[in-house]
């Protein structure tokens, strides 16, 4: 089975993000670049998908070359290559813009299986993996907490506000994991090492194919228009208890208007 992972470097969460004041896009040299959490469920999953029935696992990258760090970590965990499209046309690229850049590289390289986490922890915009299926005329089942596979066919359970649905549809297909679903490993010594000689291949705007018009800052349907640096935590308000504490408290919350 040709099992295809999308994988998502981001900026870490722990540190201070920033957007860019030229094109008000997202800085990346301003906070350090670490694999998207969500992206290693799904990186477990294909794993998981490999073990069980056979194959490949080929983990698909968008991004500066710095994101050939967040390949490696993939890698070391266990998948077998990886596909790194990596171009100056395609910075600012929105969701739509990515979309588009994927799956021509995806009809590029194959697959019978794509994989991705539920979102990302920058955008948090899940809707990757429906565009994805839309483009490759496949079926989607998103927000998989199980992933089950007999054959051709794909049954998963599908998180919902009241449980889960239970979704079918016939490979090849386009899914997405939440953090319910496994507990990624974590990357041995033996598979850093292995991890350095293992084959990265690197696409470009032409060698996939993409339309240079629909990518990049151009090609975006969505824009940052304005942005401000958030102000500095201000000291709270005291209510001090005199016999009337709970008008007080009642007031400061109706003039902030949560009652």
């Amino acid at each position: 089975m040709n099992i295809v992972v999308c994988v998502k470097q981001v900026p870490d969460t722990a540190t201070e993000r920033k957007l860019r004041s030229d094109d008000k896009t997202l800085d990346r040299d301003a906070a350090d670049g670490v694999i998207n959490e969500l992206c290693e469920y799904a990186v477990e999953e294909a794993l998981k998908v490999k073990e069980a029935h056979g194959g490949e696992v080929t983990v698909l990258t968008m991004g500066p070359a710095k994101a050939t760090d967040t390949i490696r970590k993939a890698l070391a965990m266990g998948a077998d290559k990886a596909v790194h499209v990596v171009d100056d046309g395609l910075h600012g690229s929105d969701a739509l813009s990515t979309s588009h850049a994927l799956a021509q590289t995806l009809k590029k390289i194959g697959f019978d299986l794509v994989i991705l986490g539920s979102e990302s922890t920058d955008a948090r915009m899940g809707v990757l993996a429906a565009m994805l299926a839309e483009r490759l005329g496949t079926p989607q089942l998103t927000f998989a907490r199980k992933v089950d596979i007999d054959g051709s066919s794909i049954t998963i359970e599908r998180v919902t506000d009241y449980g889960f649905d239970r979704v079918q549809a016939t490979l090849p297909a386009v899914i997405s994991v939440v953090e319910k679903i496994n507990e990624p490993r974590y990357p041995s010594f033996k598979g850093i090492m292995a991890a350095k000689k293992k084959p990265v291949q690197t696409f470009g705007i032409a060698d996939a194919e993409i339309d240079a018009s629909v990518v990049g800052l151009g090609g975006a349907s969505s824009e940052v228009a304005e942005f401000a640096v958030a102000p500095a935590r201000a000291a709270g308000t005291v209510v001090k208890d005199e016999g009337d504490g709970g008008s007080k408290a009642a007031d400061f919350l109706v003039s902030k208007k949560f009652i």
